[in-house]
């Protein structure tokens, strides 16, 4: 039974992650606090994977890592305390998860790393230059790690429009916010955090053997299509 790492498995996408991987894997879940799910297959370690102790693990055949932020003001008002924040969680928290597991996970005959993105790296947003810095940098971070880390390990990440998850509720705080939110995606929809799950767990599997260096971008049709 192969086993996969989540780091941020108590909450949003990370927990609809978990319990996608449940039936079929052995699940490591690192986070601050731990979620209500409780199987067999479930390990919970309560940690802060950006500057906490991580988990001594012998074995990780993928590894997903779902901690960010949405840090949403003007230029004007952004701090560079907002600038570091935002790139400690998203970016160097994943590059610490990722030399701290990097010989486990090349001992895996398949082994595969999901990272999140945002599409506001590629498509200018008003108010989203902090995160947009920090998730640029993840992508970075993916495509680099791709080539590095080939053929042993591969490397993606989704990039998500904005996703109905208790990160996003100040955003999507009342019912005329989320049609307005809705009615700028060319589908007509907010994404649920089950099917960027779903896709995350395809990254994981056998299945999703040839892609490697790959951002995945889930815009509901944003980025891609005009109507």
């Amino acid at each position: 039974m192969r086993t996969i790492l989540v780091v941020g498995g108590s909450k949003g996408i990370g927990k609809e992650v978990v319990k996608r991987l449940l039936p079929d894997c052995k699940v490591i879940s690192v986070s601050r606090e731990a979620s209500d799910l409780d199987h067999p297959h479930l390990t919970q370690v309560e940690t802060d994977a950006v500057k906490g102790e991580l988990p001594e693990i012998d074995q990780i055949d993928g590894l997903v890592y779902c901690p960010g932020t949405i840090n949403l003001k003007p230029f004007s008002r952004l701090s560079e305390e907002d600038f570091l924040t935002d790139f400690e969680i998203n970016v160097l928290g994943a590059v610490r998860v990722l030399q701290t597991y990097e010989k486990i996970l090349k001992k895996s005959d398949n082994a595969s790393v999901v990272l999140f993105s945002t599409v506001a790296s590629d498509m200018g947003m008003t108010f989203h230059s902090s995160v947009a810095v920090s998730k640029s940098g993840v992508e970075g971070l993916t495509k680099s790690l791709a080539a590095e880390w080939a053929p042993r390990v591969r490397v993606n990440a989704i990039a998500p429009t904005i996703t109905d998850t208790s990160l996003a509720s100040k955003i999507l705080r009342n019912d005329a916010i989320r049609e307005k939110m809705k009615e700028r995606h060319p589908l007509k929809r907010i994404l649920d955090p089950t099917e960027v799950a779903e896709l995350a767990v395809y990254l994981l599997s056998e299945g999703a053997g040839s892609f490697t260096g790959q951002v995945f971008k889930m815009d509901a049709g944003m980025l891609s299509i005009k109507v």
